[in-house]
């Protein structure tokens, strides 16, 4: 399974264009909804993805939970969780019924208050 469908890659290129053009106006962004929730099925980490920086879309925003109990936004690099590899080859897996129902922002007041991403 690839980590991200093309309709998902296009979206989250949307969202980093989006918010470049904001930067570059005012310097605020919008609180997009998450585009897609990455996992690792054999650790409690994960990943909730709401943009790609479109200079360089390797480079995921997102709100970021190792499963250590301190979730945070931040950046990853999608290359990076591609390339783990757990027991007998298990690899990173996309979560395919995750629908988003909040901003990235309330999914991670929310993650803050549990000490691990709720969705």
């Amino acid at each position: 399974m690839t980590l991200l469908t093309n309709t998902q890659t296009q979206q989250l290129l949307a969202n980093g264009r989006a918010n470049a053009a904001h930067i570059g106006v005012d310097g605020k962004t919008e609180d997009f909804k998450p585009v897609v929730k990455i996992f690792c099925p054999w650790t409690g980490a994960t990943w909730l993805i709401s943009e790609l920086d479109p200079e360089d879309p390797d480079l995921a925003f997102g709100l970021c939970d190792l499963g250590f109990g301190s979730p945070e936004l931040g950046n990853v690099r999608l290359s990076e969780i591609e390339g783990v590899r757990g027991p007998g080859g298990l690899t990173i897996e996309r979560d395919i019924h995750f629908t988003a129902t909040k901003t990235l922002t309330e999914y991670a007041d929310e993650a803050y208050r549990a000490g691990a991403i709720v969705a």
